[in-house]
């Protein structure tokens, strides 16, 4: 069978590489083209577009690169008529993926979207329509579920987190590997080049005050030195790694981390950490408008309480950073506290079977009913 897959950021092409494993474990005939990055591709599938080309974050970034995202919208529809994928999966990514997947259900694809965009956080309207185009939608946080069925009625599949099958795979293969003599505090500052111009200075500021630690940044994948090499200009005791960011956080004591997929890893890895976040101010005052949630981490909003600080927009400044990290170090008050949080968390998150395999099975299964669809000409 044929496979497309569409995934624009970092975490999805993680995600994407380990849902590609288990699908051509079910399917050894399997061919299967993708949006993504390297561990897709790793995996086996035909990359077709890298993310990095694809990741635009905050209103005014998205509207600055419009033309773009539009030339790529259309790339991407003519490329899934050439290629006549039996089943088009979709992870994330819903501001791509939404327009993609109300193009192809009316072209006559199959559609599976897997990892639910956060329409519980925001835009709720998105539901209906994405009820008349996705023919299976996968979650992966454990009330997202009881959600789409309680408020709108639809009887979605609930998966598990494929950060689980991800560290256990990285704790089970990992190799000892010495990063510093001192004790690690991680940078985890973000995967865009904007946002990290943004985060990483404050971050480095804090490692002044903390002279017994070695602070090391993770860069991101994609990125290269060159571009971290000013930032980090005149900080003694901070350095950078690349590609090892679960080695990383494993040897770390604590961690400073913007907010995303990367506070969840960190607390499934069991290092407490103070989560931190600051966009353009336009972008954060409509953000603050439109979003409904009480927390911007992962791990807040599973575990329903600020188990994690965050320190958002004003309140992230150097002086509130160091403070937090204090009180997470060894012998500060809040440390035992979260490391307990982070049991109840991976509770929460268990899975008869690992999130990768259930999604492939539901994918594969789909493509056993494939629908009649005209040739397509159109974009």
């Amino acid at each position: 069978m044929k496979y497309y897959i569409i995934a624009g950021e970092a975490s999805g092409d993680l995600h994407g590489s380990n849902l590609i494993k288990a699908i051509r474990s079910k399917d050894q005939e399997a061919q299967i083209r993708c949006w993504g990055g390297d561990k897709m591709e790793e995996a086996g599938a035909t990359l077709v577009k890298h993310y990095r080309e694809l990741a635009f974050m905050g209103f005014v970034e998205v509207i600055a690169n419009l033309g773009t995202i539009l030339k790529n919208l259309k790339f991407c529809k003519s490329d899934i008529s050439s290629f006549q994928p039996d089943v088009l999966v979709l992870i994330d990514y819903p501001g791509f993926n939404l327009r993609i997947a109300e193009w192809a259900k009316k072209h006559g694809f199959k559609v599976v979207y897997y990892i639910s965009p956060q329409v519980w956080a925001w835009k709720a309207g998105r539901v209906k329509k994405m009820k008349l185009c996705i023919d299976r939608l996968i979650t992966i946080l454990p009330f997202e579920k009881n959600y789409f069925e309680e408020n709108w009625n639809w009887n979605v599949d609930y998966a598990g987190h494929p950060l689980l099958e991800a560290i256990h795979d990285f704790q089970k293969d990992e190799q000892p590997n010495h990063l510093s003599d001192k004790p690690i505090i991680a940078l985890l500052p973000g995967s865009r080049k904007q946002e990290i111009r943004k985060k990483l200075p404050v971050m480095l500021e804090v490692s002044r005050q903390f002279s017994d630690y070695q602070f090391i940044v993770a860069r991101a994948p994609g990125l290269d030195e060159g571009f971290y090499e000013p930032i980090l200009k005149g900080y003694d005791n901070v350095t950078s790694i690349s590609g090892k960011t679960y080695s990383l956080l494993s040897k770390a004591t604590a961690a400073l981390v913007t907010s995303g997929t990367a506070t969840l890893e960190t607390a499934l890895l069991g290092i407490p950490q103070v989560v931190c976040y600051k966009g353009s101010e336009i972008s954060y005052q409509i953000a603050k408008r439109l979003v409904k949630i009480k927390f911007i981490s992962l791990v807040n909003l599973i575990l329903n309480k600020e188990a994690v600080k965050e320190l958002i927009q004003g309140e992230f400044n150097t002086k509130n950073v160091a403070n937090e990290l204090s009180l997470i170090l060894p012998g500060g008050l809040k440390r035992e506290k979260i490391i307990q949080d982070y049991a109840e968390l991976k509770r929460l998150l268990q899975s008869e079977n690992t999130a990768s395999s259930k999604a492939a099975g539901i994918i594969v299964e789909i493509t056993e009913n494939k629908p009649n669809r005209q040739q397509l000409t159109d974009n």
